[in-house]
């Protein structure tokens, strides 16, 4: 799959598709509903598809700390659309100008003049441009015009509820991880790479992989049984989400996990966190004696979890 980093990276071999846009956070089962439809509708037309997303989310631009937590990164989006079979990524940066354009202009830019598109599939619910001025029928209008097609998928619904990426962050804030991943279409996971931190845990007799989130915050906080794939090996471990208030390291949520009797060295390695159960609220600590108590408690209430579930 091919990734085009911005109009200005657009080529003439690229005009000529069959297109979407939206964030597509999660990727989950009603985004692909949306997905598969642009693959059969490209595999009819005998033209590549390409989807539209914007970096940062037009929310992460506005109000970055009241912004939605993402349930994926930018990388983890890139590796589900391109598992689903998805040609090209076109991403956009959002920022003054784009916020300014309105929604004919931002369709003449990029799906006239950019892309050359020749069929365009969007959700039942988007707005996009200046004012969320941007709808079905401003697009319908332009094809008309401009010798494209439009049409809009009906919302996927799961217990008469809509299936979407607020569902999915409200279940996992309610822990209701069977929910969460029967709307995903899969566990719900962090996938990162291992990164060298302050050897903190390894100090506290828990030595931890810490991975970065590359969100500007997590949809989960606290502490969890998860499973680890390394190299495609699953291992048990105890993962930590927050911002660790005992020592201080102020508001950036990290991810650190100890892996249950394992001792191999997997710094810069790429794994996926796979979320099971919570096991308690992150909380500060009156002593670092006391954190590393409720650590090793934290272990045995994992084994114990993982010898239920076997």
């Amino acid at each position: 799959m091919e990734l085009i980093r911005g109009l200005h990276n657009l080529r003439p071999r690229h005009r000529g598709c069959v297109t979407t846009i939206g964030a597509f956070d999660g990727v989950h089962h009603g985004h692909r509903a949306v997905l598969q439809r642009l693959i059969d509708k490209g595999g009819e037309m005998g033209l590549p598809t390409t989807v539209v997303v914007f970096e940062p989310l037009p929310k992460e631009f506005f109000a970055p700390q009241q912004a939605p937590a993402r349930l994926m990164s930018f990388r983890e989006k890139f590796k589900a659309l391109k598992a689903l079979g998805i040609d090209r990524i076109l991403r956009i940066r959002f920022n003054e100008s784009l916020r300014e354009m309105d929604g004919g202009e931002f369709v003449r830019k990029v799906f006239v003049e950019g892309l050359g598109a020749k069929h365009i599939i969007i959700g039942d619910d988007l707005r996009f441009g200046r004012d969320r001025g941007g709808n079905f029928e401003l697009l319908r209008k332009f094809g008309l015009e401009k010798g494209f097609t439009v049409e809009a998928t009906e919302t996927l619904t799961m217990d008469d509820e809509r299936v979407s990426s607020t569902r999915i962050r409200k279940a996992l804030e309610d822990i209701d991880f069977d929910l969460a991943n029967t709307l995903l279409g899969r566990p719900f996971s962090i996938s990162g790479k291992v990164i060298v931190g302050k050897q903190l845990g390894r100090q506290l007799g828990a030595p931890t992989a810490n991975m970065e989130l590359h969100r500007l915050r997590s949809p989960l906080s606290g502490v969890f049984a998860v499973d680890a794939i390394i190299d495609a090996e699953t291992v048990h471990g105890i993962a930590n989400v927050g911002t660790r208030p005992t020592v201080g390291d102020g508001l950036k949520a990290i991810l650190e996990v100890h892996l249950l009797d394992f001792d191999r060295d997997i710094y810069g390695k790429n794994i996926e966190v796979i979320f099971r159960t919570k096991i308690r609220d992150e909380k500060k600590f009156d002593s670092i004696d006391n954190l590393k108590q409720q650590i090793h408690e934290d272990f045995e209430t994992g084994r114990r979890y993982f010898a239920s579930v076997s």
